[in-house]
Parts: structure tokens; C-alpha cells; sequence
């Protein structure tokens, strides 16, 4: 019998990622398409949605040119909540609003004054957030109205790739319970909230649980990518549900820790549990259960714009290598990573970043520490906030460009206080989006037995006890921080 293939599209914010593995979950080739992200004011986060596409079939036609094995199924994973708007014609509107964008406020307070914080908690499983697709549609019909009544068909990210592949108008669970317009319990939309948004339910996508197929490669798009037509598309997930599935963590008592452009920390939950102050998220995942998650918004992003800020001459290794020198605690120097607001566990669209001790000691090196450190509180935050409904986590798996990074690695287990590992493949969203199309095309019984076929972690690095001790101590100064500034941000924002 011929080796089958699997692809996973991983349609990310500052790039999609095309991958192309085999049936064990070999990486076989891989490549990359960026695209700009644009901030036309303070707070706003935009990307142009043909861009995903652009940058879908590009990767795709490298991945499979000149490639003969027997692709089966296609899965799909992409950044949560950024609000795509189609026309009737099926044209892009306006430039995708993305899951960063911090301008819906004013939205989050009118959709909770109309349902009510404990009932919109109750509905959706999650407090009003400037992230979810809901408030930002909302935005749309008070700002952009006439954007608003030519909307017909109303997507995410990947979805929006979806559909140019096939056809299809489609979302799954993962994603459908982050726009906040889903019963987290029915996994059907409510009206109650689309009534609310003022959207049609006519216009929303059809939910589908992650492993199941949402559509076939059309004759049009096989032209554009390479891809064989009728080849299978699974429903796939959104980013951190698909990483999920790719780092192994399918059941209660797993967890995983991102650091892409955001951060996360992800918990399996077999039901769903709810914060009403919004402290945390709780959304589907992607093998039919639930999930409880953190979210610092600016992870990655901060690495990034400190690169491109005071280090342009240096690649990410050498900044590595760099901060590696500096002593545990950068010298008294505490970060605040809040450039995008913050979402766990403050929920302040307001905060912003903050270097805090600075003296004449601090050289740049300093700050690339900093930044890790200060980052790594705020996802230790994400998880102090988890644990404190009674979940408690012995280890943690680490995926996303952070886990590339050594210092990172063992400053995350350092704060955390417990081992945490890495996989062997970088690709968790992609390797998890194809493990899905491997489900869709009936080459794996369930997702968990994909994961455990496909998935493979090295040793964990185990927490060095005087390090956590001084991190702690920081940890404490920069959870102080917050709300001694929590005011002086607001009024730097209304200036």
C-alpha cells in the first residue's frame, strides 16, 4: 500500500505556514508566506483577508511541486476571532479586523448592558472581550454602517481560506465559541446574541466539529495550489486548539503553553468552565470537549517589536545569546508586555507596555531579557488565574517560535516551578491542523489517536529551584504594577 500524505495550513498573523507530513507525523516539507499587518490608529490591528489567500496557494504550490505522494486530507488552523466580511458577490468588504484589535470598548459594554454579564457568561462561556468577533461586527454596524448591510457572509481567518478552497462556507466548534455569538453548550449560535449583534444568523458560517469534513479542493483552487481536486478539507480549529491536537494535550490533566505572536496557556476541561470576571477564556476544542485559556496578547509580538525597535542588525539567536548573559532578574528590570491592552487576567484594552527600573546599568541585552521575563510573568499569570477554579497542572508542553528558544525554555519552566517540555516537530498548529485532515480522510479513529501516533516530546527541563525563588520575588513587584498604573493608563488613553 503507497504512503499517504497530510497538509496542514496554519494561516497565522504575521504569516501562513504551509506544512506536509506523513501519516506518522513526519514533517516532509514546509514553507512560508508573511503579509503586513496595519495599524491606521493606536489600539487598531488590520490585515487584508486575500492576503491569507495570496499567501495559502503560495505555500501550497511550493509544498507540492514536483511532489508525487498521495495527499488524502488537508486540515486547517489560523488565528481566532479576526472578523472576515463577505459580500454577495463574495468579495472582501473591508480589511479583516484582527483578534488583537483593541477598538471595540464602547461594543463590549453594549453587548453586556443588552444580555447581562452573568447571562452572556452563561451563554457564550466568556465575558464581553475586545479579541471576539461579536464586538467587532458590532463596531462595524455603529461606525461603518453601510459596510454593515453588505455583509452577507460573516468568516474567520482560516475559514476564509476555507472558502477559497472550497466552496464552502463553513467554521468549526473551536473557533465558532471564540466569536461570541455560539452556545458553548449547544454548539449552535444563539439568538439571543445574533439578535443582540444585529447580525442574521443567514450570514454566519456552518459550525462543524474540527475533525470532520467541511468541503473538498474545487477544480479552481487545485489550479492555484497544486492541490489535487476532491481532496478532503477538514472543519480543522483555530490556533490554539489545533496546536493542541499537534503538542498531545487531548485530555484532562494536559496542558500546553504558546508563545507566538501571543501567548497562551491551554487546559483540557471535560465541561465547560466559566469565569464571569473574565479573568479567563473557555472555549470548544478541537476533539469534541472543552478547554479552559489565558491569553497575554503581545508574547511573540513584543520579541518582535523589540527586534525591529533596538536590535535590527541581530537575528533571534544572537539576541538569545545575548539576554542569556544577563543575570536571572535583568538587573531589577520588570516588563510589562501590555503593547496590544491585555487580556488574562487584568482584561484592560487600556494597559499598555511599560519598562519598569530602568538604570544606566541596563544595556539592550537587558531589555531582550526583560521582555522574555516579563512575558513569561504574564503567562505564569495566565496560569495562576487557571488554577485558582481548581485546576492544577504537574507539566506543561511548550510549542510556538518561543519554544525555539532555549533561555525561553528554561526561564518558562523557571517561573512556572514545574518541568515543562518541547515537542521533537516546531509545527504543533499545522502538524494539529493535519492530524484533523487525517481524521477527516478517515486515516486516523479519532483525533487523540492521531496525536498519539504523530506527536513526539523531548525530555522536560525541570525547574531550577533558586531561579524560581528570584523570579518569584520579581513576580510579585510586577503583579503589583498593574494596579498601581491601571488609572494613569486610562487617562493616557484619553488624552
Amino acid at each position: 500500500m503507497s504512503m499517504k500524505y497530510l497538509i496542514g495550513i496554519d494561516i497565522g498573523t504575521s504569516a501562513t505556514k504551509s506544512a506536509l507530513f506523513d501519516t506518522e507525523g513526519n514533517l516532509i516539507r514546509s514553507a512560508s508566506a508573511e503579509y503586513p499587518m496595519m495599524q491606521p490608529e493606536i489600539g487598531w490591528a488590520e490585515e487584508n483577508p486575500e492576503d491569507f489567500w495570496r499567501a495559502t496557494c503560495k505555500t501550497l504550490r511550493e509544498i507540492t511541486d514536483g511532489f508525487d505522494g498521495e495527499i488524502v486530507g488537508i486540515g486547517l488552523s489560523g488565528q481566532m476571532h479576526s472578523l472576515v466580511m463577505l459580500d454577495e458577490r463574495d468579495e472582501v468588504i473591508r480589511p479583516a479586523i484582527l483578534w488583537c484589535d483593541q477598538r471595540t470598548a464602547k461594543e463590549c459594554e453594549e453587548l453586556t448592558a443588552i444580555i447581562g454579564n452573568d447571562e452572556l457568561v452563561r451563554i457564550s462561556g466568556n465575558t464581553a472581550m475586545p479579541a471576539f468577533t461579536a464586538s467587532k461586527l458590532m463596531w462595524v454596524r455603529n461606525n461603518e454602517p453601510e459596510n454593515f448591510k453588505r455583509c452577507k457572509h460573516v468568516l474567520l481567518a482560516k475559514d476564509y481560506v476555507r472558502f477559497k478552497l472550497t466552496g464552502e462556507y463553513v467554521i468549526d466548534v473551536s473557533d465558532a465559541s471564540g466569536m461570541q455569538l455560539m452556545d458553548i453548550k449547544t454548539k449552535k449560535y444563539s439568538k439571543e446574541l445574533s439578535d443582540a449583534v444585529g447580525i442574521d444568523e443567514k450570514c454566519l458560517p456552518r459550525i462543524m466539529e474540527s475533525y470532520e469534513v467541511s468541503g473538498r479542493v474545487t477544480d479552481e483552487a487545485a489550479a492555484l495550489t497544486g492541490v489535487k481536486a476532491g481532496t478532503v478539507v477538514a472543519a480543522g480549529a483555530g490556533d490554539n486548539a489545533a496546536a493542541a491536537v499537534g503538542t498531545g494535550v487531548v485530555s484532562v490533566g494536559d496542558a500546553f503553553t504558546t508563545i507566538g505572536t501571543s501567548g497562551v496557556v491551554f487546559i483540557p476541561t471535560e465541561s465547560p468552565i466559566c469565569d464571569r470576571d473574565g479573568r479567563f477564556n473557555c472555549f470548544c476544542d478541537a476533539t469534541g470537549s472543552w478547554h479552559v485559556l489565558g491569553i497575554t496578547q503581545a508574547a511573540g509580538l513584543s520579541m518582535n517589536w523589540f527586534r525591529s525597535s533596538f536590535a535590527k542588525n541581530l537575528s533571534y539567536r544572537e539576541i538569545d545569546e545575548g539576554a542569556a548573559a544577563v543575570p536571572v532578574g535583568s538587573e531589577k528590570l520588570v516588563y510589562l508586555p501590555y503593547l496590544m491592552g491585555e487580556r488574562t487576567p487584568i482584561l484592560d484594552s487600556s494597559a499598555r507596555g511599560v519598562f519598569f527600573g530602568l538604570s544606566a546599568v541596563h544595556t539592550s541585552a537587558h531589555l531582550a531579557r526583560a521582555v522574555m521575563e516579563g512575558v513569561s510573568y504574564s503567562l505564569y499569570s495566565c496560569l495562576e488565574a487557571i488554577s485558582a477554579s481548581g485546576i492544577e497542572i504537574k507539566e506543561m508542553s511548550l510549542c510556538g517560535g518561543g519554544a525555539k528558544s532555549p533561555l525561553w525554555h528554561g526561564m518558562l519552566s523557571d517561573v512556572y516551578g514545574i518541568p515543562v517540555k518541547t515537542m521533537i516537530s516546531t509545527e504543533s498548529a499545522s502538524l494539529g491542523a493535519a492530524i484533523l485532515g487525517g481524521c477527516a480522510a478517515g486515516v486516523y479513529s479519532s483525533v487523540a489517536e492521531g496525536s498519539e501516533i504523530c506527536v513526539r516530546a523531548n525530555v522536560p527541563l525541570t525547574p531550577n529551584a533558586e531561579n524560581h525563588e528570584k523570579y518569584m520575588k520579581l513576580y510579585s513587584i510586577y503583579k503589583e504594577l498593574y494596579p498601581v498604573l491601571k488609572d494613569s493608563f486610562r487617562e493616557l488613553n484619553n488624552i
